[in-house]
């Protein structure tokens, strides 16, 4: 099978690595989860660096730093039925393909992609975060780059 290109909107199937769990000496995701890409650079030696954000079951403790994902967009990704916000104010870069995306159980890579005004909700809420510094990042490959 082969890979997806990291598209913005895409939902992936990646080991998120949490920034409280870096800071705990952590260098690898405890489990897959849905991810989505909010952003692709494509670098000076043409390789493309990756930008995602994790879905979780966890209702944030501050709604403005995530965005719930509703049931029939869950539906159409193939997510189970259970409430999922992606947060957006945490996010893991890493060079494409990286090392931490997997094949789902089901097969693939990838779930789809989000509704354009949903991922538009996202990305503004990203966008806000980086601004206002509210934003973790954590470096997932020893390549450093220029941050979103």
């Amino acid at each position: 099978m082969t890979l997806p290109r990291p598209e913005v909107g895409l939902v992936i199937h990646y080991s998120f690595l949490w920034h409280r769990e870096m800071k705990a000496g952590r260098s690898e995701g405890v489990k897959n989860r849905p991810c989505a890409i909010v952003g692709a650079v494509k670098l000076e030696d043409g390789m493309l660096r990756a930008y995602v954000l994790p879905v979780t079951h966890s209702e944030p403790k501050d709604k403005t730093s995530a965005v719930e994902l509703p049931q029939k967009v869950k539906q159409s990704l193939g997510l189970d039925d259970q409430r999922s916000w992606v947060m957006c104010d945490e996010v893991n870069i890493f060079v494409w393909p990286g090392l931490d995306l997997s094949r789902r159980p089901e097969g693939g890579f990838s779930y789809g992609f989000l509704p354009p005004g949903l991922f538009g909700q996202i990305k503004q809420k990203f966008v806000e975060k980086m601004n206002e510094k509210e934003l973790r990042f954590v470096s997932r490959d020893d390549r450093q780059g220029p941050k979103p």
